[in-house]
């Protein structure tokens, strides 16, 4: 899994030029700073800097990777700042755990309202129940439920995964695919078009695709960028296909910036639930987060 503290070292190299700035810069060893950028360039499978004596070029994936996640990087940056409200000890702490978008889309304007200290954690929700298991974490939002001892669910909210199209993107041909009810045809004319993915498993589009076709989608995206957000930047102004939650792009839909171009033969609908420890000293906080969210998330259907 795509480690976030790898692309922060990488976006502090690109800006120093070398690994012994950006390792002063981020207070860590200059091996470790080294150690991230190769783990990064093993992962995304090439090269992103040029090494020149005392300094590293980027190389043209190298800016093509930073021009994508310098802006998703400098706002977790402002949300870290925003974070650190205040020192004071006699003022409680809560750590909330949820997706980047989740969070930016839903909760982060109310962060000036609340009295109390918020750390949130963006990852995978598999590993946030479990540091709520174990006390890490004191709330999660989660597509999923799981057996952890201790943690209580309650549902509260849904998304439906959606196919939808960037501005450009000609359909006339999925459009003649679902006249003709081939569904090899479909499968054909889908398979060959300009397509977006975010870095990791891409559960979304693999769970669309094996609902509809009965198999795993046997190409990789196009471009794989940091997060949802980023796709449907990208969306707005070029063509291409990507599978995405449709609360994201509710205000692109209205302004026919993007195009929900097909709910699938069958809906894809994932329901949100609200995670926390029975045992939490943080009811009344988690109870506040909890409301802001369900004013701006889309409400269970019956």
């Amino acid at each position: 899994m795509l480690n976030l503290e790898w692309l922060r070292t990488f976006k502090t190299i690109y800006e120093k030029g070398s690994l012994t700035a950006a390792a002063e810069a981020l207070f860590i060893s200059q091996p470790g700073a080294s150690l991230h950028l190769s783990s990064l360039e093993s992962y995304v499978g090439y090269k992103l800097f040029e090494r020149r004596p005392r300094k590293l070029l980027p190389t043209e994936r190298g800016k093509t990777l930073y021009n994508a996640i310098a802006d998703p990087l400098m706002q977790l940056q402002e949300v870290e700042t925003n974070f650190q409200k205040t020192t004071r000890e006699d003022i409680p702490t809560v750590t909330v755990g949820m997706c980047f978008e989740t969070f930016q889309n839903s909760l982060e304007k109310y962060l000036p309202e609340l009295d109390f200290n918020l750390i949130a954690e963006f990852g995978d929700y598999r590993e946030l129940l479990q540091k709520l298991a174990q006390g890490v974490v004191d709330f999660v939002v989660t597509p999923r439920k799981q057996d952890e001892k201790g943690v209580v669910y309650h549902p509260f909210s849904q998304e439906n995964i959606i196919l939808a199209a960037g501005k450009g993107t000609d359909v006339s041909g999925f459009y003649a695919a679902m006249e003709s009810g081939d569904n090899e045809i479909l499968n054909g004319w889908l398979r060959t078009q300009t397509w977006y993915g975010i870095a990791g498993d891409n559960e979304h589009l693999l769970n669309f695709w094996k609902l509809n076709f009965g198999t795993h989608p046997d190409f990789r995206p196009n471009y794989i960028v940091p997060n949802f957000h980023s796709i449907i930047r990208s969306l707005r102004v070029s063509p291409g296909l990507a599978v995405l939650p449709d609360f994201l792009c509710i205000k692109e839909f209205e302004n026919n910036l993007i195009t929900l171009l097909w709910s699938g033969f069958s809906p894809l609908r994932n329901t949100f639930y609200f995670a926390s420890r029975k045992d939490t000293v943080h009811l009344e906080r988690i109870r506040q987060i909890e409301t802001y969210l369900e004013q701006e998330m889309p409400a269970l259907e019956p």
